[in-house]
């Protein structure tokens, strides 16, 4: 087991998934309060680093693309501070991040886990129901339908029609992007038979956001809906997804956990990554054990 505890949150890995805990200093995003813990399955992870700093420095964990709604959804436009897959380190726990940074390296190593894009998403999403309100209105989403309500901000024209419901099946794209200097961001649903090129402060299917503190939150919303609509990689070629240990043992695919040869080749690999010096004799140790109680 890994661990590492701050003031921003708290990091465990247990060799199959990475379990982040936001922490409860006033520093932490409200982003981050509001989504909660998330269980990372390995599968899920193309890498990990650490970042050291003067004063301070950054773990950070980098999904696969396509595993994770949150970040399809919101691309690199989330901040450091509201990405969940970062985390402040102080300095005199550099050591446990390296370590902690080891172990996931080594897992990742160890399960032959690809770095390629997956056609499924590997993490369920944000919680429902959830209901935001920031910008000119406040958006609802239980799975099934979307409501959207206007309030005193909102443009006339806009208001004018009252409150709006989405079936989430009738929902072509979700777009969200946060205010950036003197533009303003906006949530915007794509509807079949709906679509418009209004701006976001006239058009009944999108909230307009102005850089105000929830505005982030909107972003979780988005995230929910994506969760539920066909996946952007689901056609794609060579983006099998991969499944986690346990998972894959009870849907009768545990290969790595019963064929004989795939562990014994992987013991061939492990001392010839020793041999050139990758591995150190401790990491050559600790993954060959690993093996051998699952031969």
């Amino acid at each position: 087991m890994a661990e590492i505890i701050q003031k921003d949150g708290t990091w465990t890995f247990d060799g199959e998934t990475v379990r982040i805990v936001p922490g409860s200093d006033k520093g932490v995003s409200l982003l981050r309060k509001t989504l909660g813990e998330l269980a990372v399955p390995l599968a899920a992870v193309a890498g990990v680093s650490f970042e050291p700093g003067k004063k301070r420095g950054r773990l950070r964990l980098r999904l696969r693309n396509g595993a994770d709604p949150l970040l399809q959804i919101t691309g690199s436009n989330l901040t450091d501070g509201s990405d969940p897959y970062h985390l402040t380190v102080e300095n005199d726990r550099t050591g446990t991040a390296e370590y902690f940074v080891d172990a996931v390296r080594n897992a990742l190593m160890l399960e032959q886990i690809p770095a390629d894009p997956v056609d499924r998403y590997l993490l369920r999403g944000p919680s429902l129901p959830i209901t935001v309100g920031a910008g000119d209105g406040t958006v609802s989403f239980d799975g099934e339908q979307i409501r959207l309500s206007w309030n005193w901000k909102t443009q006339e024209s806009k208001a004018s029609g009252g409150p709006r419901t989405i079936l989430v099946e009738d929902v072509e794209a979700v777009e969200w992007l946060p205010p950036s200097g003197l533009d303003n961001g906006y949530l915007r649903f794509t509807v079949t038979r709906s679509a418009t090129t209004a701006p976001p402060k006239y058009d009944p299917h999108a909230v307009e956001l102005w850089g105000f503190r929830k505005d982030p939150l909107m972003a979780l919303v988005a995230a929910a809906v994506v969760a539920r609509l066909p996946h952007p990689y689901g056609s794609a070629k060579g983006t099998t997804p991969v499944l986690p240990a346990a998972q894959a043992a009870e849907a009768g695919t545990g290969a790595d956990a019963a064929d004989h040869d795939v562990l014994l080749r992987r013991l061939r690999e492990l001392g010839e990554l020793h041999r050139s010096g990758v591995l150190t004799d401790d990491e050559f140790a600790t993954a060959k054990q690993a093996i051998l109680t699952r031969l």
